[in-house]
């Protein structure tokens, strides 16, 4: 017959911690949801400042000047980029408008010169150093960072860059339709939101 064994009930060693399940608020983490271009510019510069310093200084730049998201600026292809015309054909994601944009010579010099130096040759514009295309993920994680090398107030993500495209042309007075279509919108109230965050508006006030 087998011995019965006693089991005695220890007291557990380890602290249980507090785990916070739940994303804060955008609130808890910065003021705005946009850049100023004087903050873009020393995103730009940070970015620039990595190992694959073409590859990033020209994300970030598309994504700021074209309202891109992280995703359509991971996918953007080889065939969406005409040289010739200098010109970007812009896939929106969550159904939103398509439209080609007109490239600037500086993003066609630097597009240029990554499509010379690309090893392996690719069908994606920005790629990984495995070869294969830069991820969502990978390019929040690296604007992150941009950011805090640029001591920029508050920690940005890689969707400010979009919300930064629409504050800027709002601010320049830009025809709102034309915004819409710019950022591919489907409904104009979601380009009014950039409108209500122009200063513009209240120029004359207190003179």
């Amino acid at each position: 017959m087998s011995e019965k064994i006693h089991l005695r009930l220890v007291s557990p060693t380890t602290k249980k911690r507090a785990v916070n399940l739940k994303r804060l608020r955008n609130a808890e983490y910065r003021s705005r949801e946009h850049l100023t271009p004087a903050e873009v510019r020393k995103l730009i510069e940070a970015a620039r400042g990595n190992r694959h310093r073409l590859r990033d200084g020209t994300m970030v730049t598309l994504c700021y000047r074209h309202a891109l998201r992280a995703s359509e600026v991971c996918e953007l292809e080889w065939s969406q980029v005409s040289f010739d015309e200098g010109t970007l054909y812009v896939r929106r994601a969550k159904n939103g408008k398509p439209s080609t944009h007109p490239l600037r010579g500086d993003e066609l010099r630097m597009l240029r010169k990554i499509k010379a130096d690309q090893q392996p040759a690719s069908s994606f514009v920005f790629t990984s150093e495995r070869g294969g295309p830069f991820s969502p993920a990978s390019f929040n994680w690296m604007v992150k960072r941009a950011g805090k090398n640029a001591n920029l107030p508050f920690q940005v993500h890689a969707h400010m860059l979009r919300h930064s495209a629409g504050y800027k042309l709002a601010n320049d007075n830009h025809n709102l339709r034309a915004i819409q279509d710019w950022m591919g919108h489907k409904q104009i109230s979601h380009t009014t939101r950039y409108t209500e965050l122009s200063p513009n508006k209240f120029r004359d006030f207190w003179r």
